[in-house]
């Protein structure tokens, strides 16, 4: 029991830590910085014809789309946030799922800004229909975001005045568990996603790679999947700690966002900007109603005491 308690204090100042946070933070965000330069590079020696890429990368045809690469390795740090707070606050949680999803629009967004077509038919076009859905989801989920952090401070506030006596470490413990069992998960995925984004690309000598999923459905898709497995997980086990409905429904419905969100990875377009707002605007509304309960509870437990 001893070395058991030696490891998971070893592997969680290692890699959940706040020290850890700050490191990451600092390496990703250099890493963003050293990527766009280096992209840029790659497209100006591309358009000097100094080096050949194949005709079928759409990456390196103008500096724009240079902007992607750096947002590539900011949404991995946000993917190590999502983990790094999985075991500290729920809403957190989701809330940064909420975030990545955003962001991976926006890169999206710098990515078809080549693709425009500007004419007055502005509708005509596949690629303007998306990228005005792409801009008008951006700041639907941009504004849901801030609803769902302001009601998550709402939430903290209840929650400090009903569980001062309840004992969640050994649940917070389990959520650590899982925190640090996803890190090498995370790791491997954005290793193999970024090496696989980089030969369909760069490298790729055939047009047929170009219809490979791309890395949003290589690594996203198949992380979210995993969370979902967590979350499930993490909700049976929190039946043991409480069996109040409306946190019950909160944590289910926390789900299926996360599920919705899950879904809008195999879609494009219209349907692809729907879901994830949909799935954004029900975490809302369900943390919304949750909050309702919770305050009739702060009420009825000040009534009581008084």
């Amino acid at each position: 029991m001893k070395e058991a308690n030696s490891l998971f204090s070893f592997l969680y100042a290692a890699l959940l830590s706040e020290k850890t946070k700050k490191r990451a933070e600092i390496f990703f965000v250099s890493l963003a910085i050293i990527s766009f330069l280096l992209h840029l590079a790659i497209i100006a020696l591309v358009d000097l014809k100094i080096i050949l890429i194949n005709d079928y990368s759409k990456l390196l045809s103008n500096p724009i789309t240079a902007i992607y690469t750096p947002f590539s390795f900011i949404l991995i740090y946000e993917v190590y946030l999502l983990v790094y707070y999985l075991p500290k606050s729920t809403t957190i949680y989701i809330g940064k799922q909420y975030e990545i999803i955003t962001l991976i629009i926006i890169r999206r967004i710098f990515k078809d800004l080549t693709k425009l077509e500007l004419n007055s038919n502005w509708f005509d076009s596949k690629a303007n229909v998306n990228f005005t859905f792409d801009i008008v989801s951006t700041i639907i989920l941009f504004f849901l975001i801030f609803i769902f952090y302001n009601l998550n401070k709402k939430n903290e506030i209840n929650q400090s005045k009903l569980q001062k006596t309840l004992d969640i470490n050994s649940f917070i413990k389990l959520k650590n568990i899982f925190a640090i069992g996803l890190i090498p998960i995370f790791l491997v995925l954005s290793i193999y996603s970024l090496a696989h984004w980089i030969y369909e690309n760069f490298f790729s000598i055939t047009q047929i790679v170009v219809k490979i999923k791309d890395i949003n459905k290589i690594f996203f898709a198949d992380f979210f999947t995993i969370l979902i497995l967590i979350e499930v997980l993490l909700l049976l086990f929190s039946f043991f700690l409480s069996d109040k409905f409306n946190r019950v429904i909160r944590n289910s419905g926390f789900i299926i966002s996360t599920i919705l969100i899950k879904l809008s990875f195999g879609t494009e377009g219209v349907l692809n900007a729907i879901l994830i707002v949909a799935a954004v605007l029900f975490g809302v509304i369900i943390l919304a109603i949750h909050n309702k309960y919770e305050t009739l509870e702060v009420k009825r437990v000040n009534t009581l005491e008084s």
